[in-house]
């Protein structure tokens, strides 16, 4: 599972949509501004690709409403680039020298002039001021006051079957105001969201596993079943606890204590306490403490139904459930959105960053990369680097839909995960033996066919493509230079000759197969609303994992933050501290076989039996060495030792 921003873009139930920016440095600049002969500077990216002549159905009513960001760009963006940099690069002098919110923001943010001489220019168009933050002015107003404001027309244009406003061409900024205004969102009314009323629903409908089940990887052989690739094969662990996978990825006797690991999702579990509390008893994780769960949330909730808000229940239940189960003696806070759009992300994002709220930042949303719009990748990235000169490190899964092109019909990465300053965690299907062994893992990608009526043989196996981890070849973000040496040319320059940012950095458990126990209250069929467990899995899975494993490395390093973690994670490339996945570990095909309840819950409408083959992830191959499903590979003994100060 994986919330999706996108959802009001495209759908809306597991993701956000994040536009990113490439800029002039390899890691990424604020959006690029060019002077026109008019004494106005053209903001770049701020003219949506699908706004194009052909879709223009004319001008948008003078009358209608606009409400936009205009953010700042800073009194010293390139220094804020660099700085990000030099403090995340083992390599460097200015090495982990992180500065405090108020530092950073002193050095870099917006003056009290700039901020003045935005609102001034804003104010005269007849536009009204509706909140400033160190990050933007935010605005609203009618068309024509926009229009004048931002020196273009908004016209309306089709986006597939829909109609929405949008610049006619890019907007513009005075020349006295060029240097402050980093770019402006909010001009095109597309919706800019992840994946409902503005008063939380209750718990999404109850989903149940049907047994048998392994307790481990191959406790449990489908002997009744027809073979697959040659042999009988295991049924599907019932899922993961957070022992098994501590052992799997080499926790040894680090338990995060002392780190703080915020989560961000849309919205809020009205039950988050009681499950979390509930699971860890059952399932062998040590009690939460008294304020070791922690939430911060918005006054009010928007766009409940649109964004599926129950759905991001289970996200938030699963990342919190996650993250203690592997980091058991780590703080987490949880910073809930208003909603699934882009806009209130962001401003759950710089919560964490504006407050120090925690050093490690783990995100289970995203979309895909084609729905990205520079204006606002140019936002996300300011966020990202604030916190990396703060020594905050941001984790995003990579996608759940694998090259997209099922999903899409296009080959395409995932976004925020694409961004040079985040880490993409990729996905595995991992096998933990007898005595919480690492077994082997697998790439995550699914291909699922399904038990012939008369019980002996699989319906078209190996079957069609369900899911698998997110991975490929950005299209916008320049490679950056700790993936140079390392991420093969075929994939880095996939798109061009001077290389491009590859996805994912890190990979861990994702596969819903080889998934993680979770406890949750949901509703049952009677209306009541019981605490009831199941597996799951998606790169929403891996991100929180990834973290709990940071704050492990957090706690050997003596406390001390790691922050932006690539430029490490690459440093460590090629040694015994990961696991080098491949798609055939054992040397030959691999499958377990499902059952499934119809119905979700029970056997009054019967069970589905199937069997999933592992390590089929669309077009993208776990191969020896870095790939495009795992990145640099998973933890392994001796990972989180590795960041011990020596």
């Amino acid at each position: 599972m994986r919330s999706n921003r996108a959802t009001v873009r495209a759908g809306v139930s597991l993701a956000a949509t994040l536009p990113m920016v490439a800029g002039a440095l390899v890691l990424g600049t604020p959006a690029a501004h060019a002077a026109d002969h008019s004494g106005r500077t053209t903001l770049a990216g701020t003219k949506p690709a699908w706004a194009t002549a052909t879709a223009d159905k004319g001008a948008a009513s003078d009358n209608a409403r606009v409400d936009a960001r205009v953010y700042l760009a800073g009194q010293d963006p390139e220094g804020l680039t660099a700085y990000a940099r030099a403090v995340a690069d083992p390599s460097s002098p200015q090495y982990g020298r992180y500065l405090t919110p108020r530092q950073a923001q002193q050095r870099f943010g917006a003056t009290e002039a700039q901020v003045a001489a935005v609102k001034s220019w804003l104010t005269s168009a007849g536009l009204k001021v509706t909140s400033v933050t160190p990050h933007y002015v935010a605005v609203s107003g009618d068309v024509a006051a926009a229009e004048k404001a931002f020196g273009t027309q908004l016209h309306t244009f089709a986006k597939g079957s829909k109609v929405y406003r949008a610049p006619a061409r890019a907007a513009s900024v005075p020349e006295s105001v060029k240097d402050a205004v980093l770019t402006v969102t909010g001009l095109d009314n597309a919706p800019h969201k992840a994946s409902h009323k503005d008063q939380l629903p209750p718990p999404d409908a109850v989903f149940k596993n049907a047994g048998p089940f392994s307790t481990y990887h191959g406790s449990t052989i489908a002997t009744t079943l027809p073979k697959a690739y040659g042999q009988k094969i295991p049924y599907a662990v019932k899922g993961y606890t957070g022992k098994q996978l501590r052992a799997a990825y080499g926790a040894g006797t680090y338990t995060g204590k002392g780190v703080r690991i915020a989560i961000t999702d849309a919205y809020a579990s009205p039950t988050i306490a009681f499950d979390a509390a509930t699971y860890a008893k059952k399932n062998g994780d040590a009690a939460w403490k008294t304020g070791q769960l922690h939430q911060v949330l918005p006054n009010t909730y928007t766009r409940t139904e649109e964004c599926g808000a129950a759905g991001w229940y289970g996200e938030e239940t699963l990342d919190v459930e996650a993250v203690h189960a592997v980091a058991p003696d780590a703080d987490i806070i949880y910073v809930g959105a208003a909603s699934c759009y882009d806009d209130d992300l962001l401003d759950s994002l710089s919560k964490i960053v504006d407050n120090h709220l925690a050093d490690i930042v783990s995100n289970s949303w995203g979309d895909i990369e084609a729905n990205q719009t520079p204006d606002l990748a140019a936002a996300y990235d300011q966020v990202f680097q604030f916190g990396a000169v703060e020594g905050i490190g941001f984790y995003f899964s990579s996608g759940d839909d694998g090259d997209e092109v099922a999903n899409t019909g296009t080959k395409q990465v995932d976004t925020p995960a694409n961004s040079a300053w985040v880490t993409a965690v990729g996905g595995t299907s991992l096998a933990v033996g007898k005595g919480d062994t690492y077994l082997w893992e697998t790439g995550w990608g699914t291909e699922k066919a399904d038990l012939a009526a008369d019980g002996k043989s699989w319906e078209g196996f190996p079957g069609a493509y369900t899911s698998g981890a997110g991975g490929g070849t950005s299209r916008t973000v320049p490679e950056p230079y700790y993936q140079k040496g390392v991420v093969p040319d075929r994939l880095a320059k996939a798109h061009n000759a001077s290389g491009n940012r590859v996805v994912p950095d890190i990979a861990a458990i994702a596969d819903p197969n080889t998934g993680f126990l979770v406890g949750q209250t949901q509703t049952f069929p009677d209306g009541s609303q019981q605490y009831s467990e199941y597996r799951i899995g998606g790169t929403s899975l891996a991100a929180p994992v990834i973290a709990g494993i940071q704050a492990l490395a957090q706690e050997a390093r003596g406390g001390e933050a790691i922050g932006f973690a690539n430029p490490a994670i690459y440093a460590k490339y090629g040694s015994k501290v990961y696991h080098d996945v491949v798609d055939k570990p054992t040397g030959r095909n691999l499958a377990v076989a499902r059952v499934d309840f119809v119905n979700g819950v029970d056997d009054t409408d019967g069970l589905s039996v199937s069997v999933r083959s592992l390590g089929k992830d669309s077009s993208l191959k776990a191969v020896k060495g870095y790939d495009d499903v795992t990145g640099v590979g998973s933890p392994a003994k001796g990972y989180v030792e590795s960041y011990r100060r020596h």
